[in-house]
């Protein structure tokens, strides 16, 4: 059994995907509506997988200063519709400086003080993930000791482990190739699973809302969740002069 932290920011406007609101038409209410929706969708993985269900939010006080709902109700509420009972998923607040130091202190908290058989991080913005992903992963992780998930410009969207390695800086890009570095270094036993997208670029966009539509129409996992957000985003993919374009209907 894996227990899989997804680390979350809290649903903000202007704290989540600032590329995308920097490089598309998404508002920062937009860009918060569809981080959501991703969220659920990863956390629904999870849930249906065979592994535990663990979102790691970001303290209040490491946060920019925000006068609504804390952190940890702010995620609650977001991830709630997306699980079948709220029981289903443990809250705990992230502890590090930087994303290396939170995942690794996760990480090693899981292996060492609660003495789990494998543990994982993966990204609230990986809306492909699939149960079928989370349990293939479990099984690797009983013959390899880490374990990871490729996606586009050498970034992760899961990095699995039975035993730890040195985190520090561990998620400096390229991240794949940090961490497949620090599990050789350790002499340990490193396995891939196949890449999937994460969405946090203009490019990743597009090329997510491709993999939707295709994938709605062929009804072979879609992201649910995902699929309905961009449909009210009104987002779609054209081609254009220079390759595939983002428009909104």
């Amino acid at each position: 059994m894996t227990t899989v932290a997804v680390l979350a920011d809290p649903p903000r406007e202007g704290l989540v995907l600032p590329k995308l609101v920097a490089e598309t038409p998404l508002s920062e209410a937009e860009a918060t509506e569809l981080y959501v929706a991703m969220l659920r969708d990863v956390c629904r993985a999870v849930e249906a997988s065979g592994g535990d269900l663990l979102v790691n939010y970001r303290d209040d006080a490491d946060l920019p200063e925000h006068d609504g709902e804390s952190s940890e109700a702010q995620l609650r509420a977001a991830v709630a519709p997306a699980l079948d009972s709220p029981d289903d998923a443990r809250y705990e607040v992230q502890v590090g400086a930087s994303f290396s130091a939170r995942a690794g202190n996760t990480v090693s908290h899981l292996l060492e003080q609660e003495q789990v058989t494998s543990a994982a991080v993966v990204e609230p913005t990986a809306p492909f993930l699939t149960r079928t992903i989370v349990d293939n992963a479990a099984m690797k992780l009983r013959r390899h000791a880490v374990v990871l998930g490729p996606a586009s410009d050498g970034r992760v969207y899961y990095a699995g482990f039975a035993e730890g390695v040195d985190f520090e800086d561990a998620y400096e890009p390229p991240v794949l190739e940090t961490l497949t570095d620090r599990g050789v270094a350790a002499d340990l036993s490193v396995d891939f699973l196949p890449t999937t997208p994460v969405v946090e670029t203009r490019s990743d966009l597009v090329s997510a809302l491709a993999q939707i539509s295709a994938r709605a129409t062929a009804e072979r996992n879609h992201p649910a969740h995902t699929a309905q957000c961009v449909a009210e985003l009104g987002l779609d993919v054209v081609a254009g002069e220079d390759g595939p374009e983002l428009v909104r209907e």
